[in-house]
């Protein structure tokens, strides 16, 4: 007991919680800025801001953080991960400080757009410094601490906007922004200090740093040897590109080919486009239409007054993070497959439960409101148990090494994108529609549902190395193989059930594209 607890002591999990500060950055300004956007204060300032306006404010830095997010990679790979989100933080922290002096609404569009090119270099790069710099038996939990300190910052958000409301000035919403702005240069003053990541220095050659930076992270001299065999292939890919250049061609071409040919070759398509859409559709339920605007939702469901529906964002907040924390242990035993069916069967039917409720006019009655409330509550517990980590999980490790990083960041991409659609639409489609985003969000995630069902394969317990294997067959045509036996008897033997290895039956499989089970 005492040596599992000590592991959790050393400098890599100090490491990885202040790298994961990155994370809570992100979650505070998804928490306040919905709620920034409706404080009396603010619309003062801005003389009542429209609908239009108000979407675009929210999603002003999901757009260049989605910009700036493809080339964090390619940026980390040339100056270290810690320098790059060293350098995010830096930018956001420069963006926020702008919004918090704005006078004029451009200048709240420029500080946002500023911010989110900082947001998109620092939080994809946090994710894999986390990934590189944790042992292999911790690697899922340390991971997971990036998510919690996401939802942390999302209820901070909350409860700070309920607290400053209360200010008269224009400080009530000023102080958020300069909030961010201290948190972010502390982030990026202190990633200077963190010790690279070993991996990092070995893939560009700094042997001899590499074993530096495993000691001082406090890795054992064996520990490192062990971590270092887990990498033996991206070490193998390394060196198979050094003899590359060494025949005068150009290194660059080969990795490029790596990251944008290889995608789509025929023994990972499958797998690339399952993972980006997987990345857009966690989006497309509307858990950041429910994030952003929350204060907007639990008004329109009939809390009467401003700060009442911050303080039940702020108790959807503390839910998320509970929920996370719960999440993070049981998430290897829970399987990644019937997580996102089963989350997703539930976050469907809040959204059209929600719609419903509008649609058919009970929401104007008392007991209508308390369930939409309910129910909003239940989306956000369904999400945070199920899609908010194990979407990421899976979409990352179902990619072999050779294209992990540059999927990953396609999938990511693609989240962002979809993210600033909703955070943008969301408050455009509430003034025209208080039942329309629901269904919208409810049938979204239904289809996503199907597509797990026909297409995802189960990826718990399965060796990185073993993946390729799942993929073979699809889920729908294994439940085929299962039925096909059944429907040749009924059709052709009245009940019987046709020989597998009877030549018609073995025929008539391989004309569906079906293999004898037991073949």
């Amino acid at each position: 007991m005492q040596r599992a607890t000590s592991q959790y002591l050393h400098t890599y999990t100090l490491c990885t919680v202040f790298a994961s500060i990155g994370g809570f950055i992100f979650g505070f300004d998804t928490g306040s800025i919905g709620p920034v956007t409706v404080m009396p204060q603010f619309e003062a300032q801005f003389n009542s801001i429209s609908a239009t306006l108000q979407g675009l404010i929210v999603s002003s830095i999901l757009i260049t953080a989605s910009i700036s997010s493809i080339f964090a990679g390619h940026l980390s790979d040339r100056i270290s991960r810690t320098r790059t989100f060293a350098l995010g933080g830096l930018v956001f922290g420069v963006g926020s400080l702008i919004a918090s002096t704005s006078y004029k609404l451009p200048q709240l569009f420029v500080g946002r757009c500023i911010a989110g090119v900082g947001e998109g270099l620092f939080l994809s790069t946090v994710t894999v410094y986390i990934l590189e710099i944790s042992p292999t038996n911790l690697r899922g939990r340390l991971s997971c601490l990036c998510q919690l300190l996401i939802t942390t910052g999302i209820a901070a958000g909350y409860f700070v906007s309920y607290g400053s409301i209360n200010l008269s000035s224009s400080v009530s919403w000023r102080l958020l922004f300069i909030m961010q702005a201290i948190v972010s240069f502390i982030f990026s003053a202190g990633s200077l200090f963190l010790p690279h990541s070993p991996r990092w220095l070995q893939h560009v050659g700094r042997t001899e740093d590499a074993a530096r930076a495993w000691a001082r992270l406090g890795f054992t001299a064996t520990e490192a040897e062990k971590e270092q065999e887990v990498e033996e292939r991206e070490r193998d890919e390394l060196t198979s590109e050094q003899e590359y250049a060494r025949t005068g061609a150009n290194v660059r071409d080969k990795r490029k080919g790596v990251t944008v040919t290889a995608l789509f070759a025929k023994d990972v398509r499958k797998r690339t486009l399952l993972g980006v859409f997987l990345m857009g559709m966690q989006q497309a339920c509307g858990i950041d239409g429910v994030l952003y605007y929350a204060p907007v939702l639990f008004s329109q469901a009939g809390l009467s007054s401003t700060t009442s529906a911050f303080l039940a964002s702020g108790i959807a907040g503390i839910l998320n993070i509970v929920c996370t924390i719960i999440t993070q242990i049981f998430t290897d035993k829970w399987g990644r497959h019937s997580s996102m069916i089963n989350g997703g069967l539930v976050i469907s039917g809040t959204m059209i439960a929600i719609g419903s409720l509008y649609a058919s006019q009970a929401s104007t009655t008392t007991a209508g409101k308390w369930t939409i409330i309910a129910l909003i509550y239940v989306f956000v517990v369904a999400y945070a148990t199920s899609w908010a980590v194990v979407n990421r999980i899976y979409c990352s490790e179902i990619q072999p090494m050779h294209t992990r990083a540059a999927a990953t960041s396609l999938g990511q991409c693609a989240n962002w994108v979809v993210n600033w659609i909703i955070a943008f639409s969301t408050p455009l489609f509430l003034s025209r529609s208080s039942s329309g985003p629901y269904f919208l969000f409810g049938a979204c995630a239904l289809i996503t549902v199907i597509v797990c069902i026909l297409f995802q394969p189960e990826s718990r317990g399965v060796s990185l190395e073993g993946l390729d294997k799942i993929f073979e067959v699809s889920p729908w045509r294994k439940v085929l193989r299962r039925i096909a036996p059944r429907m040749h008897g009924r059709r052709f033997g009245g009940g019987s059930v046709v020989s597998r290895g009877s030549a018609s039956g073995g025929a008539r499989d391989e004309a569906i594209g079906l293999t004898p089970i037991g073949a």
